[in-house]
């Protein structure tokens, strides 16, 4: 009886562990939104020519500035200080969503089509995550797949940098698409069983799925729904 009561007492505070720790990612992961709107609004109204003249180089240090960041997180993760660098990172990451907003606002329904992309990310993500939440299934068997998916994803990203093919853009942004939800129900399927226990990272994960599913979203809805002057 003790031992039986020892077991249930572990398996109850593991789960209490793991729903706190999921409670605090969304908490944070809605926290996260202010600066991220915050840095897109001042995006818009930045000028962003020089990337439009070098989009190479641009891209390159857009990536590098992002990594950067994403390990000064990583770095601060358990302090009160990694909350600091994360809020941060979000700023600079909705800064840096400045170049296809403009593109997108002037279209004539370019607000629409904006509000359409945050609404279908929005829907994908609670979906994906309500799924994981309550069926309770382990989905971390696509670990490896997505992982694989992924290094692929950002190959191809990077050789049409050079390449500017217009079908192979849209045809990276549906994987894009496909990869980065799935990634959702990986990594909340994660924090449910116990695989992420940080929150901060928890938190910068979901993030980053949600941050690109939102621009590749955008950027299929400009391609086949922009109406150009």
């Amino acid at each position: 009886m003790q031992y039986e009561s020892q077991v249930i007492t572990q398996t109850g505070s593991l789960a209490f562990g793991q729903n706190k720790v999921l409670r605090n990612t969304y908490m944070m992961l809605a926290l996260t939104m202010i600066p991220t709107i915050i840095g897109a609004f001042i995006g818009t109204s930045v000028n962003f020519s020089f990337m439009a003249q070098h989009p190479t180089m641009s891209m390159l240090l857009m990536f590098g500035v992002m990594m950067g960041l994403m390990f000064a997180v990583t770095a601060l993760r358990d302090s009160v200080w990694g909350v600091v660098a994360l809020l941060g990172f979000t700023l600079v990451a909705g800064l840096l969503l400045g170049p296809i907003l403009q593109v997108a606002l002037h279209l004539k329904n370019g607000a629409q089509l904006v509000g359409m992309a945050a609404g279908g990310t929005g829907i994908i993500f609670f979906s994906l995550a309500t799924i994981a939440t309550v069926t309770k299934r382990d989905f971390s068997f696509m670990g490896k797949f997505l992982f694989i998916g992924l290094i692929l994803l950002v190959i191809a990203s990077l050789a049409n940098i050079f390449f500017q093919i217009p079908a192979l853009s849209l045809t990276i942004s549906a994987i894009a698409v496909l990869i980065f939800s799935a990634y959702i129900l990986f990594d909340v399927s994660r924090i449910v069983h116990g695989g992420e226990t940080n929150y901060v990272m928890a938190t910068l994960g979901l993030y980053m799925n949600i941050y690109n599913l939102f621009i590749n979203l955008l950027q299929l809805l400009m391609a086949f729904s922009g109406e150009r002057d």
